[in-house]
């Protein structure tokens, strides 16, 4: 059985390695090149890989390749806010972390951020398939509605709707770092600290 089919849960732990090092080395190739160029044969080559037939051997094509692309990204930024979050003990404090996390994530990890930005674009623009749930989850602002939710409960937030204003810091967010990788110079602590500060003043309670 090809082990792309294999539940994940029977892997050895050399066929994880593989597919995590083919991972990362379509992470490096999408950022460098973007989605059309990044053929199985310089991800190949970025992995040091003997041949494509090895990236077939985990993957049945690209859209499953970078579906565990996105996948990895998204979890490693959800991780990241996860952990600042966890830091504050209010609902505006964690609104804060959410934002700052975002910055701190492109930070650390620009080439992964410039690849998750190439898989949405060509998702966006339909030049994908199969990757609908990949796009739902790069999209998704479930996280940021439940917080605000939680601090309007817990009358730290006005009384706005929380959809609406998830969607408002996803985009102020996404502006800002759309700017920053289109290699305009801009001071991300900075950027960070004026929509935390921002938003704080626009959710709080009156």
């Amino acid at each position: 059985m090809m082990a792309r089919t294999a539940n994940p849960n029977n892997r050895t732990f050399t066929q994880n390695a593989r597919r995590a090092q083919i991972v990362e080395a379509a992470i490096e190739t999408l950022a460098e090149f973007g989605y059309a160029k990044a053929s199985f044969t310089r991800i190949s080559r970025q992995a040091q890989l003997s041949s494509t037939g090895m990236i077939s051997y985990h993957f049945s094509g690209k859209p499953e390749m970078f579906a565990e692309v996105a996948r990895t990204i998204v979890e490693k930024a959800e991780r990241i806010a996860a952990a600042r979050m966890s830091e504050e003990h209010t609902c505006r404090g964690k609104l804060r972390a959410y934002i700052a996390s975002s910055f701190d994530f492109v930070a650390r990890y620009p080439v992964h951020t410039q690849a998750l930005t190439e898989i949405a674009r060509m998702v966006r623009d339909q030049q994908i398939t199969g990757l609908e749930n990949i796009e739902r989850s790069i999209m998704s602002v479930d996280r940021l509605v439940t917080l605000l939710e939680q601090g309007h409960r817990a009358g730290e937030f006005a009384g706005f709707d929380c959809f609406t204003m998830a969607l408002a810091v996803r985009g102020a967010i996404e502006g800002v770092l759309s700017h920053h990788l289109c290699e305009v110079s801009m001071d991300l602590d900075r950027c960070a600290r004026e929509l935390a500060a921002l938003f704080d003043r626009c959710t709080q309670a009156a």
